[in-house]
């Protein structure tokens, strides 16, 4: 394997266990069997290995989706579970970033400058709305907003109790996903 295979492995492992305030580069290379060196030689900073764990081990924030494409139900069936299961992975590792002010205010500055942080999924998921009103594809007058703020919204609370009652998995992430969307959405071209 990689030394940065073996790298991210590391991290995603330490960060679970013990969240990013607690999980250092120098445990991170300790555990990876390298040096914070070599660690330094494939991200510039702990922020950086966060985001490539989420993306690499954690799904990303949820499957991309691309207008005109599939159905647009299904898409969002899709696309809300995907969000489930990055979030269920992502609580144990982001959220001991709440415990202190200054460390919560050094991330926010630090995802911002990557053009990164908790709103991605979400202005994700509104473009994509929008593309898909601007086809034809979903209801005209459709709130996107307020549709991409439901099902993000949702998909963070299914994870956050999944998390919370100790799971590693939304119970019945799909059908709980479909009866979101079927709620919350009224499709018709």
């Amino acid at each position: 394997m990689a030394a940065r295979e073996t790298i991210l492995d590391a991290a995603a492992a330490i960060m679970r266990e013990q969240g990013i305030a607690r999980a250092t580069t120098k445990e991170i290379a300790r555990a990876a069997g390298y040096s914070e060196a070599l660690l330094y030689k494939y991200f510039a900073d702990k922020q950086a290995i966060y985001l490539a764990v989420l993306k690499e081990r954690a799904g990303g924030a949820a499957p991309p989706l691309e207008p005109g494409v599939g159905d647009v139900h299904d898409n969002l069936v899709d696309v809300t579970v995907g969000l489930m299961e990055f979030y269920v992975a992502s609580f144990p590792m982001s959220a001991s970033i709440f415990s202190d002010r200054e460390l919560l205010a050094a991330w926010r500055d630090g995802m911002s400058a990557r053009g990164m942080g908790p709103r991605a999924p979400l202005r994700g998921l509104e473009r994509y709305l929008e593309e898909e009103t601007a086809l034809g594809r979903l209801a005209s007058g459709t709130d996107v907003a307020a549709l991409a703020a439901l099902l993000c919204g949702a998909a963070f609370q299914a994870a956050f109790l999944a998390c919370y009652d100790g799971l590693s998995a939304v119970p019945n992430a799909a059908s709980r996903a479909e009866a979101l969307v079927s709620t919350a959405v009224s499709l018709r071209p």
